[in-house]
């Protein structure tokens, strides 16, 4: 079973920004999408942004402009740079891996991360 380790977060004020992480524990097999989601309180789970094995990105519409994904594939690494972030960018943030190769089939969260921003 893969684990996701996600790794930043915290406390940040508004305008001000924090970096994300999240390694795979084992080698990931064929192609697939990395993302981030996040969940505020009272919330539903809400996509942030997800970039597959080549490279192509998604953003939600709020954080466009404002936040950055990227990934290692040697090192199955996925990270999240946020800047000038808002209030309601508030939330927990997890981790997620699926598969896109029809040959594996997979999808693997992470445990999640605080991120506080202070107005």
């Amino acid at each position: 079973q893969v684990q996701l380790v996600e790794s930043g977060g915290g406390l940040v004020q508004a305008g001000g920004s924090l970096s994300l992480s999240c390694a795979a524990s084992e080698t990931i097999f064929g192609d697939n999408t990395m993302g981030w989601y996040r969940q505020a309180p009272g919330k539903e789970r809400e996509l942030v942004t997800t970039i597959t094995t080549r490279g192509n990105t998604n953003y939600a519409n709020s954080v466009k402009g404002r936040f950055t994904i990227s990934r290692d594939n040697a090192k199955n690494i996925v990270y999240l740079q946020m800047n000038s972030l808002k209030p309601e960018d508030t939330a927990v943030y997890y981790c997620n891996l699926r598969s896109t190769d029809r040959r594996y089939r997979y999808d693997y969260w992470g445990q999640g991360t605080q991120v506080t921003v202070s107005s």
